[in-house]
Formats: C-alpha cells, structure tokens, sequence
C-alpha cells in the first residue's frame, strides 16, 4: 500500500493540510466518551460550560483521535450520515468486551441479512456479528455508539 500523498497541482504542499481528527456531535457528551472508552480511548481534553455540562472533549488512542461535542439539536440515529472506520489486533475479542459491558447484541450485520430477516434494526448502542468483506477478510465488527452513528473496526492481521 502506497502511502504517499499525491500532490494536487492547486495546492502547494508548504499548505497542505496534514492532519485530521473526525469531530462527531453528541447528544450527552459524557455518555458517549463513556462509551468510547469501552473502544480503548482516553480522554486527552474536557471542556464544560458554566452551568457544569460538558460540551467537548478530546479522546485518543494511539494514533486514533476523536472529538466529541454537544449537539445544537436533536440526535436522529437513522440520520447520522457519517462512519468512523477504526481497526483492532482482536475484532473478535472487542465483540465480547462490548457485549460483557451492556451492548445489545445486533446480530448479523445490516445489508448482509438473508430477505425473511429484515425485522427493525437497533439504532442505539448494538454491536453486529463479524463479517468477512473481501476488504477486510481477518473480520469487520459493526457497532452503533450511543448516537447512532456507525463503527466499522477492521482487523487488519489475524
């Protein structure tokens, strides 16, 4: 794999945006660092507003960072159009580490269930079966955090 940037004839690479950090709004932002922490983050920053609620905080792991803010609105789980796509040495191992700490269990994975078994899917809080995309053949896991947005984690070696 070929990790080099391909330099883009517009943008000099002296100005180059080098670094990314996904920032998701929530709904408790303490619930959902909670959550995160089940996913191995630490939380690096915390910020609250005068009446005591936490509206941001930073979250890492290794390499990975996370922010999270309090929503100007309300969280609608089927709407949230974003996917965080994580990895793990141990998929499997993640799986049931969720499910011992309260996840429900989503069963097999959306677009993957046979045509009698479209019944509702969770939108809160679920974790799915490991699945084999060609992708990522050593497994994915599916998760939804708290606010409905969706977690691939990859397993990049067995």
């Amino acid at each position: 794999m070929n990790n080099k940037p391909v330099p883009h004839p517009n943008c000099p690479d002296e100005l180059r945006v080098n670094r990314m950090v996904a920032m998701a709004h929530v709904e408790d932002v303490d619930a959902a660092a909670s959550f995160y922490t089940l996913l191995g983050f630490e939380c690096e920053s915390r910020y609250s507003r005068p009446d005591g609620v936490t509206n941001f905080v930073g979250l890492v792991s290794g390499q990975a960072q996370l922010f999270l803010a309090i929503a100007s609105g309300p969280i609608v789980p089927s709407q949230q159009a974003v996917l965080f796509y994580m990895y793990s040495s141990d998929v499997a191992g993640l799986r049931l580490h969720l499910l011992a700490n309260g996840l429900e269990d989503g069963g097999i994975p959306p677009g993957q269930r046979p045509s009698g078994l479209e019944g509702p899917m969770p939108e809160r809080h679920a974790v799915y079966n490991l699945a084999h995309p060609f992708y990522m053949p050593h497994g994915e896991l599916r998760v939804q955090d708290p606010d409905g947005y969706t977690i691939l984690i990859g397993q990049l070696s067995p």
